[in-house]
C-alpha cells in the first residue's frame, strides 16, 4: 500500500515542482542524489573508488519532450564518459531511452544511444552503458534497441540492461539475452504493474528474483544483483560458494545512500559492490520511486530534517 502511495507521489506533477524548487525537497535527496552537477557526481564517484566501490553513474530524467532536450541530455553523457576516462574513474553510466527522445523520435534516440555505446567501447578502460528498464510500456522496445546494439562486433562488452524481477517474462527475456552473452542488471522493479503482468505480492517477486538470480550466476557472464536484501545477498553469496562461482564474476549493486554499512561490509569480505549514483535536477519521480520500494527511508528521513 505505501509503495503504491510513493508511486502516485512519483506522478504528482504539482509536488514535484514544489519539491525541486524548495529548501526542504533539495535537503531530502541530498541523501540519496548526488547533487545537480557532473562535478557533484564525479566527487562521489572518487569517494566511492576509494572505498574499493564501482560506481554507476545516471543523469537523472525521463520522457523528454523534445528533441533539444534529447540530445542535451546525450551531450551530458558524453561529458561524464570524458570524465570517467580524464580520471581514470571505476565507473560507467547509465540511461534510459526516453530520456534520448524515445517518444519524441524513436530513430534520434537510437543514434543518440548507440553513439554513447561507440564511445564507451573506445575507451582504452573499457566503458560500458546500462540502457535502464521503465515501465512495462517500454520493456519490449527497450529489449530490441539493446539486442539491436549488441549485435555490432564492437558494442559487445560495452552495452547491456536491466530485468525486473516482478514482471512474469522477465525469465523468458534473461534467456534470450544469455543467448547473445548480454549483461543484465537483475533489480525487483519500482513501477506500479498490474497483476496481469507482474507478481502482486512481495513474497512472489522475491522468489523469482532468486530463481533468476541463480540463472545468472551460471550463466558465465558478469552480472549485478541490484539489492539491498539481505536475504537474497546472503543466498546468492551461499549459492555463489556452493556452485564454486568466483567472487570476481559477478557483483552486488546498490543505490547511493542506502545501507551504506552493508555496502562496506561486502567490501570487506571481498565481494564487488557497485553503488548507482544519481545526480541532476530531476531528482523527484527518482526519490519517489526510491521510497516506495523501500518505505524505511521516508522514517530515516524524518528522522534526519528533525535534527538540529
Amino acid at each position: 500500500m505505501l509503495r503504491t502511495f510513493f508511486v502516485r507521489l512519483s506522478e504528482n506533477h504539482s509536488l514535484r515542482a514544489f519539491a525541486e524548487r524548495s529548501s526542504i525537497g533539495r535537503r531530502v535527496s541530498h541523501r540519496f542524489v548526488a547533487g545537480t552537477a557532473i562535478a557533484d557526481a564525479i566527487s562521489v564517484t572518487q569517494a566511492l573508488n576509494r572505498a574499493g566501490m564501482s560506481v554507476t553513474v545516471d543523469n537523472l530524467g525521463e520522457n523528454v519532450h523534445n528533441l533539444d532536450e534529447a540530445r542535451a541530455s546525450a551531450q551530458l553523457y558524453h561529458q561524464i564518459l570524458d570524465a570517467v576516462a580524464a580520471q581514470k574513474l571505476n565507473a560507467n553510466i547509465s540511461l534510459k531511452l526516453t530520456h534520448m527522445g524515445l517518444d519524441v523520435d524513436e530513430q534520434l534516440a537510437r543514434d543518440l544511444v548507440a553513439g554513447l555505446v561507440a564511445k564507451a567501447a573506445s575507451m582504452r578502460s573499457g566503458g560500458f552503458v546500462r540502457v535502464d528498464m521503465e515501465g512495462s510500456p517500454y520493456t519490449q522496445r527497450t529489449l530490441d534497441f539493446v539486442h539491436q546494439v549488441h549485435r555490432t562486433p564492437a558494442n559487445q562488452d560495452s552495452i547491456g540492461t536491466v530485468i525486473q524481477a516482478y514482471l512474469y517474462r522477465s525469465e523468458k527475456d534473461i534467456e534470450q539475452l544469455l543467448a547473445e552473452r548480454i549483461r543484465i542488471r537483475l533489480c525487483k522493479g519500482a513501477y506500479k504493474e498490474s497483476a496481469d503482468i507482474a507478481f502482486p505480492k512481495k513474497a512472489d517477486v522475491d522468489d523469482n528474483y532468486i530463481r533468476l538470480m541463480k540463472i545468472l550466476l551460471k550463466s558465465g557472464v558478469y552480472h549485478g544483483l541490484a539489492t539491498h536484501d539481505e536475504n537474497i545477498i546472503r543466498q546468492a553469496q551461499a549459492f555463489a560458494v556452493a556452485e564454486k562461482i568466483p567472487r570476481d564474476s559477478f557483483e552486488f549493486q546498490m543505490l547511493y545512500g542506502i545501507r551504506r554499512d552493508l555496502q562496506r561490509r561486502l567490501v570487506r569480505e571481498g565481494w564487488r559492490m557497485r553503488v548507482y549514483v544519481p545526480f541532476g535536477t530531476e531528482w523527484y519521480p527518482y526519490l519517489m520511486r526510491r521510497l516506495g520500494e523501500r518505505p524505511a527511508n521516508a522514517l530515516f528521513i524524518v528522522r534526519n530534517l528533525l535534527r538540529k
